[in-house]
């Protein structure tokens, strides 16, 4: 998939079907000379109904489709024959779809399951016939209902991609390059800021065929809280990640102070953000020699307190033990 295909957000205006009119049918047959009502019902109109594909991975297949309406329901018809239903119209999108109302911002609903389905705009209830309203005062009712009409409402699709581990970190720290190290994905790389421009997926293989799904979120800058840099458009993506990888390069003028910025972005972002599994991997390592880097594990035992890992992606140093680890956060017993 390129980088231009991904899609992660679109607005769409729906329209559900308008129910289908009751008849006000009088039955006539030869030597029946007042058969009395006989109208249908109307049909239902077509819902528009949002469905999870666990084959989507992008909102990209919507991306000029502003208008979504479903079909109206049949008028009733003689001999309480009742209208047909207007076909639902759906609206297929990946797991890990948010549908908010546009017009208030709200979350409706959260598509996370394949095939779940959710009604966005229910159709218009059908008008009932006239043989409804017969009574011993008014035995020829000569009126029935109207169909009722559907329902408009300007949707949001919002995609949070769905990925085991998320990485973090500032522009150009190698999160591109590490994604294309241990697993086959094939992100852009190059040696300048915002080269990753939209998330990236890879699928790890792990030991006895096992994997999980790393997602390549673009850097973050100080203020992306704020809608700096990419802002929002990429933090949402981190949401969820069960755990979140910080990559810092090993020549990073203070490797402590860079992770305290990007944990207050998504702290300032979204609190229960700090709920989630972290783990600091220091890239570029190769950059160093075994006094420097036991220089650094002694200043970063007493500053972090949290478990970090020397990798190199280009020289292939403490790639197996930082799929080990992964793999052990995201497999450890709840407690």
């Amino acid at each position: 998939m390129t980088e231009g295909n991904f899609v992660d957000y679109v607005k769409i205006h729906v329209f559900s079907g308008k129910g289908g009119k009751g008849s006000a049918h009088l039955h006539r047959e030869k030597y029946i000379t007042k058969g009395g009502p006989d109208g249908g019902d109307g049909g239902r109109g077509g819902h528009v109904i949002v469905k999870g594909n666990k084959n989507l991975w992008t909102l990209f297949h919507l991306k000029f489709k502003r208008h979504v309406k479903a079909e109206h329901g049949g008028n009733g018809s003689k001999q309480r024959s009742s209208g047909a239903q207007g076909a639902d119209e759906y609206i297929e999108v990946p797991l890990g779809t948010v549908i908010r109302d546009t017009e208030t911002n709200e979350i409706i609903k959260e598509i996370t399951e394949d095939g779940q389905e959710f009604i966005v705009a229910e159709g218009g209830k059908g008008g009932l016939g006239n043989w409804h309203f017969k009574s011993s005062t008014n035995q020829t009712p000569r009126y029935a209902q109207p169909g009722i009409d559907g329902q408009q409402i300007d949707i949001t699709l919002e995609l949070k991609v769905l990925a085991d581990v998320g990485l973090v970190g500032f522009p150009n720290a190698g999160k591109s390059t590490l994604l294309s190290v241990i697993t086959a994905a094939k992100p852009k790389i190059a040696n300048y800021e915002f080269t990753t421009l939209k998330p990236n997926l890879g699928i790890v293989e792990y030991r006895d065929f096992k994997t999980f799904v790393v997602a390549d979120i673009p850097g973050i800058i100080e203020g992306a809280a704020e809608g700096k840099g990419l802002g929002h458009r990429f933090l949402r993506h981190i949401e969820r990640n069960s755990t979140l990888l910080f990559l810092i390069p090993a020549d990073a003028k203070d490797i402590k102070k860079q992770y305290d910025i990007l944990l207050d972005e998504l702290k300032r972002y979204n609190p229960e953000l700090m709920d989630k599994d972290r783990l600091i991997a220091i890239s570029k390592s190769d950059l160093l020699d075994e006094e420097l880097k036991a220089e650094m594990a002694e200043e970063l035992d007493k500053e972090l307190k949290l478990p970090y890992i020397f990798i190199s992606s280009v020289a292939q140093i403490g790639l197996t033990e930082l799929k080990d680890k992964l793999w052990q956060m995201l497999n450890k017993e709840p407690v």
